[in-house]
């Protein structure tokens, strides 16, 4: 995110410089339609799911933004919480930050042993076996921001012990 001193850059798909409301749609959600910006100019971004080129243009377009913008982000929370990480690493506070997510989607679990992430449509509290290096994870609602996901920690560590 730039300051008002710093000069404008082109192609961010939004006007250089822009301070209103980014607002973010992944998948079919709609959940931003009627969205009130409370006058403030608004921006909209819509992606089929967060893949690595979606995150590249919302990473351009927040780069290329003024401090004051506003993002609302809508859809799955695997999508919806990768795209918060990145307006995160962009320099937006959680005050700038709107996250509305689906009631349903997949999760991402963090793995606290590998620390690769794993997506899964299982409910909070329960197993999923993690792609990196196979442990079984329980994960609850601890969420990272920073990572994006829920933490996952070893379902049987009791019995290690």
């Amino acid at each position: 995110m730039r300051t008002a001193s710093q000069s404008p850059a082109t192609g961010a798909g939004c006007e250089p410089g822009f301070r209103g409301v980014i607002c973010v749609s992944f998948a079919t959600t709609d959940a931003l339609q009627d969205h009130d910006t409370g006058g403030m100019p608004r921006h909209d971004l819509r992606f089929a799911a967060a893949t690595p080129e979606a995150i590249a243009n919302l990473r351009s377009v927040l780069g290329h933004s003024r401090v004051g913008v506003r993002v609302v982000l809508a859809g799955p929370p695997a999508d919806v919480h990768a795209a918060a990480s990145v307006a995160a690493e962009c320099g937006l506070v959680d005050e700038e930050m709107t996250l509305v997510c689906d009631e349903v989607g997949p999760r991402v679990i963090f793995c606290g042993h590998c620390h690769t992430s794993t997506t899964t449509d299982h409910p909070i509290g329960t197993n999923v076996d993690c792609q990196g290096c196979g442990t079984t994870l329980i994960f609850t609602d601890h969420f990272s921001r920073r990572v994006g996901g829920y933490l996952g920690f070893s379902a049987h560590a009791e019995e290690a012990a």
